[in-house]
């Protein structure tokens, strides 16, 4: 099967290692799967290709305006690929009419510059087969199709049992790590920080690793932009240390330098369910994840096992059973895993293409 990723690429931000998952399970598996559009050098792992010959699927990722090709690439692909073959995969939920959920919202105008309608519009002049990351999305004639997945053969560290995984984990030198950028995250974040706080000198140092944590950007004070905020006083105060945003290669080795590794979804992208590449990916590091979601989006996802990864009864609870009993915990991110290995695996995600995107 050939399938073309119509997207933009960078090794810094967005959904760059999901990309690098599927191009991989497609040479494992047999597949010929690629990005459309010329060799990017910082990125050498990635198979790129202008050859539209025998498509398959072409399948249009989609979360900023740039995930469009330029002309006259974008030209050739709607002519050189048939409609019926083309599918486009929402990553940000540009599909729907406006939606605000506290300062987050999926029509970014003060910053792209296109209203819904527009991407509306743009979303169905590529194709009949719009799909997005959500078990069921909330538009009708939208189909669901998580896109990001899990990748066995990338887990950092793998364990035979519980008990092996808590003695290693005892020695990190960090008690918590999250890596993202503060995009409409940043009351999750002071929340599980508040938390964090009581239990800081047990468990080590936290860190927030991403762009604009350590002040708010001018940007987004010169364009009005609400839910990029942050209190550096309260963050010195906690001791937290912030670092500047990491290539994509450099995230699951860093959240392994910690006990814990908090899974925070924005706003917007927990009302529809959305899911992304870290609601996956946070489980390769060789770290307990916490999982700040809802309970039955938990369920549905990660299975059983994971509801004891979700801080119920508060962050500093938590941590401090963490600490007392990690084989529990750990028990529960190896299920996890394996749960996440037979249902969320990328072959089955190439196999799930095939049946959205058939007419």
């Amino acid at each position: 099967m050939k399938i073309l990723l119509v997207t933009s690429v960078d090794a810094w931000t967005r959904s760059v290692s999901t990309i690098h998952k599927w191009i991989d399970a497609g040479r494992a598996l047999g597949h010929d799967i690629a990005v459309y559009g010329e060799a990017n050098p910082e990125l050498p792992r990635l198979k790129f290709t202008t050859d539209l010959s025998n498509t398959d699927v072409a399948l249009f990722v989609v979360q900023v305006p740039s995930d469009f090709p330029d002309m006259p690439y974008l030209a050739r692909v709607l002519d050189g690929i048939p409609r019926e073959r083309r599918a486009i995969v929402d990553l940000w939920a540009h599909y729907n009419e406006t939606i605000r959920v506290d300062h987050d919202f999926n029509h970014l105008e003060k910053l792209d510059g296109h209203q819904a309608w527009e991407w509306q519009e743009a979303i169905a002049a590529v194709s009949d087969v719009i799909l997005q990351p959500a078990l069921a999305p909330k538009r009708e004639g939208v189909k669901s199709f998580l896109f990001h997945g899990f990748d066995e053969s990338a887990v950092q560290k793998k364990y035979k049992s519980a008990s092996e995984a808590a003695a290693a984990w005892a020695s990190k030198p960090y008690g918590a790590i999250y890596v993202g950028s503060n995009w409409m995250r940043w009351h999750q974040v002071r929340a599980l920080l508040d938390g964090y706080k009581s239990v800081r000198a047990k468990a080590g140092p936290a860190s927030l690793i991403g762009w604009d944590w350590g002040a708010r950007p001018d940007w987004a004070i010169e364009k009005a932009i609400m839910g990029v905020d942050t209190d550096p006083a309260f963050l010195e105060r906690g001791g937290v240390e912030i670092r500047n945003g990491v290539r994509f290669d450099e995230i699951v080795p860093l959240l392994g330098q910690a006990k814990f590794a908090p899974v925070i979804h924005r706003p917007l992208f927990n009302a529809l369910g959305f899911v992304t590449n870290r609601s996956f990916e946070t489980f390769y590091a060789d770290t307990i994840p916490v999982l700040m979601l809802a309970p039955d989006f938990v369920e549905k996802i990660y299975g059983a096992a994971a509801l004891k990864l979700i801080p119920s009864e508060g962050v500093a609870k938590f941590v401090t059973g963490a600490l007392a009993n990690p084989e529990g915990y750990w028990d529960a991110v190896l299920k996890t895993r394996a749960h996440l290995a037979a249902k969320h695996s990328y072959a089955v995600r190439i196999d799930e293409l095939k049946k959205v995107a058939a007419r």
